[in-house]
């Protein structure tokens, strides 16, 4: 059974991951008074550039790279309980699970960088600043919510939330909350953080010379990485789910609330982002811990 799981949770993942592609651009237009592409267009796109040949590689890194990103977020939604569903959540912590999450930011990073575009390594490096101003904040939440309840268990956290709204972290740890969904945008990488790829500014960044498989397999890994902030976010503060359908409604609406951000917020410059990052949400984050270590459990 658990090996049947290994499977199918992977797979249920990326086509939710795709359809939130399609919805985002489809609510976006919608904000924006437009008509937009329907829904299923991110899988015509993505069978589109499977299709294609690609006749351009920058040696065996450019290669391994994107598909050691791709395998990075598969095999980080193995160890994050989706609705009861947790094949290997019982073999890993939360300390686990944020290790495996730079899996894949480091198989961008490599297989950028094997491009030599000078885009691509702008865009490197701006993930890397972005990720140190948003992982401190976030450390120190996640450091509040297991010291709360003394134990590194992402299964054990999110099984302590049942039978209960008033169990749900929401009630139980609002300030790691608050800093949490403060440096959201910017772990999903959307606006206003979204200086990454900025297709304005350095052309896709990272993406630059990806094309064909190269860019189906990037878009890919991209939607499943917001599927993993997203879930992991769910399984924290909002009891995540009694069954894999309450689980994905809960996931549907912490997305809708990123996809509100992004319509409408202008774009930060990578120094702005970076002092927002270690101003506001850090302050918060720290105070919460502060208070669990002079309180208690």
């Amino acid at each position: 059974m658990v090996v049947m799981w290994n499977i199918i949770l992977p797979l249920m993942a990326l086509l939710v991951a795709v359809f939130f592609l399609g919805l985002s651009r489809k609510v976006t237009a919608r904000i924006q008074r437009r008509h937009g592409p329907p829904i299923y267009q991110p899988v015509i796109d993505i069978v589109k550039l499977f299709s294609q040949d690609e006749h351009v590689s920058h040696g065996v890194l450019f290669d391994l790279g994107i598909l050691m990103a791709l395998g990075g977020s598969l095999v980080t939604v193995l160890f994050i309980p989706a609705g009861g569903i947790h094949p290997l959540s019982s073999s890993g912590d939360l300390i686990v699970v944020i290790y495996l999450m730079l899996i894949s930011p480091l198989g961008m990073a490599l297989a950028a960088g094997a491009s030599a575009n000078p885009n691509a390594s702008i865009g490197v490096s701006r993930k890397l600043i972005m990720a140190f101003g948003y992982e401190v904040p976030f450390l120190l939440a996640m450091l509040t919510v297991m010291m709360h309840l003394n134990t590194t268990s992402l299964l054990e956290i999110t099984q302590s939330q049942q039978g209960s709204l008033l169990n749900w972290g929401l009630i139980r740890w609002p300030i790691p909350l608050i800093a949490t969904f403060l440096i959201l945008p910017a772990m999903l990488g959307i606006r206003p953080f979204d200086v990454v790829t900025a297709p304005q500014e350095i052309s896709s960044g990272p993406l630059v010379e990806f094309g064909g498989k190269y860019l189906a397999i990037a878009e890919l890994q991209s939607a499943l990485h917001i599927y993993i902030v997203i879930a992991l976010f769910v399984d924290l503060f909002l009891g995540g789910g009694a069954n894999i359908g309450t689980f994905l409604i809960k996931v549907l609406f912490v997305f809708l609330l990123g996809i509100f951000i992004n319509a409408v917020f202008p774009r930060f410059r990578i120094d702005q982002g970076l002092r927002y990052c270690l101003k506001w949400p850090t302050l918060i984050a720290l105070i919460g811990l502060i208070l669990v270590l002079i309180i208690g459990s």
